[in-house]
């Protein structure tokens, strides 16, 4: 190919958070900029975000070993780090194997929690930037577009964003799959730790309509209380509350159960027996295990989100090989785009080239034949390019199939240039001498033609 995409990146499987903090692009829109600038690349785009940084590249006639170093020294020195290290870090990929890594990235296939939706959310906030600083043009505009595409064709034709596959999406699942709807429903939060805050900050998304929460530091609780839009109370008056919400997720760090079964039938009574949903992220466990053994109490304990975390995991697993074949279609099809823009410089080549044969051939022809009137100078016009532009038909056609095949593409375009001598390169006169007399004159092939039709007839 004339022009090739190369791509060159660290991602969480490459680099420790240490290299990618260092390597990681603050200020991406004008360190396009700057790569268009200083790199031999026609077009750019840059993704930074936690777990990777991937800037993918437009080249021509110029090798991916030098696109490579040239991006590496640059991104090194906007970092100020070693590009020894940077080196060390990276993976990098061309042609359509940079194409394939996109749309798998786009699809979250290389996400490191597969099927997150995030990534596709970020790939296009990075595209929007660097159409608008105009580094991204023909080849990464359509490359990102069709990427978006297929990331959208493969949530709709396989379940690989269905199923939660973190402990507090899967806590939120469960809670859905206890209440049914969690519009309406009320949560409390029995201390503060990361994890819980998290599946509160889902439920709350999903529909929980108030939340409460209780810690042994008031001022942590208020601070948390005020990013959820929740109500802070001390720890002690946890028990007194209880009776007002469906959901407790509980992670304190104590040694001891905070929750006892005792505690959860009272509650129960004063709720009317109301189902309950208690999830206890802690180890040593919050919640009285007992509590398990009442009616309408449902208890899932850190093993438990976790065992469903491995099932959805295997599920996911399970589409994403389907997801996979739909990249490779996508690639291959993309392939054939590719093909067809590196087949149009040849194709527009030789079409010129024959319409100026005819016209040289028309201008001969009228000095010979003499003063005609512009009708008549415009048919002959008309006819000589009519019978060189379909004597091409039928050879742009033939480009075009060849070029679609694997690997065929450079091959048959550089033997049509050669062919029909689209270059305009200087050949010595012995280069078309038939080797058997030495001669091919004009003279020759007139007479091979005559021979032919006589053959024919």
């Amino acid at each position: 190919m004339n022009r090739q995409i190369i791509l060159i990146g660290l991602n969480h499987r490459t680099a420790g958070v240490d290299v990618r903090e260092k390597f990681a692009l603050t200020d991406v829109e004008n360190f396009e900029q700057g790569l268009m600038a200083h790199c031999p690349v026609l077009e750019c785009m840059a993704l930074s975000t936690c777990n990777r940084v991937e800037i993918i590249a437009v080249a021509k006639n110029i090798s991916k070993r030098e696109v490579v170093d040239s991006v590496i020294q640059y991104w090194a020195a906007i970092c100020k780090g070693d590009p020894a290290l940077l080196l060390d870090n990276t993976y990098n990929y061309s042609r359509l194997e940079a194409v394939k890594h996109v749309f798998s990235v786009a699809s979250s296939l290389d996400s490191m929690v597969m099927g997150e939706p995030q990534i596709l959310g970020q790939l296009k906030d990075a595209y929007r930037a660097a159409v608008a600083k105009g580094t991204a043009k023909t080849i990464v505009n359509r490359l990102l577009h069709k990427s978006f595409s297929v990331a959208k064709r493969i949530r709709t034709e396989t379940a690989i964003a269905s199923s939660a596959v973190s402990i507090s999406f899967a806590a939120v699942e469960l809670a859905r799959k206890i209440f049914g709807d969690l519009e309406g429903t009320k949560a409390m939060l029995v201390g503060a730790g990361e994890m819980a805050e998290l599946a509160a900050t889902h439920l709350l998304r999903n529909g929980v309509q108030d939340v409460i929460i209780a810690n042994r530091t008031f001022s942590r609780a208020k601070e948390l209380a005020d990013n959820l839009g929740g109500e802070p109370i001390q720890i002690e008056n946890m028990p007194d509350r209880l009776h007002e919400v469906d959901i407790v997720i509980s992670s304190t760090g104590s040694p001891v159960a905070v929750i006892k079964a005792k505690d959860v039938k009272s509650v129960l009574k004063r709720r009317k027996n109301k189902p309950m949903f208690f999830i206890d992220i802690a180890v040593p466990r919050d919640i009285d295990p007992d509590v398990n053994i009442l009616d309408n109490v449902y208890l899932y304990d850190i093993d438990d989100l976790k065992e469903v975390v491995e099932d959805n995991m295997a599920q996911r697993h399970e589409e994403a090989a389907k997801a996979r074949t739909v990249v490779d279609h996508e690639t291959d099809t993309f392939g054939n785009w590719l093909h067809s823009l590196n087949l149009q410089p040849t194709i527009v080549d030789l079409v010129e080239k024959t319409e100026d044969v005819a016209h040289r051939e028309l201008n001969k022809t009228l000095k010979k034949i003499g003063q005609v009137d512009e009708r008549t100078r415009k048919a002959l016009e008309t006819l000589v390019l009519s019978v060189a532009h379909k004597s091409m038909h039928e050879p742009i056609c033939f480009l075009k199939r060849r070029t679609q095949e694997e690997g065929s593409a450079e091959r048959f375009i550089d033997l049509a240039r050669r062919m029909f001598n689209l270059d305009d390169e200087s050949i010595p006169a012995e280069a078309h001498l038939d080797r058997k007399s030495n001669t091919c004159s004009a003279e020759d092939i007139n007479e091979l033609i005559k021979a032919s039709k006589n053959k024919e007839q």
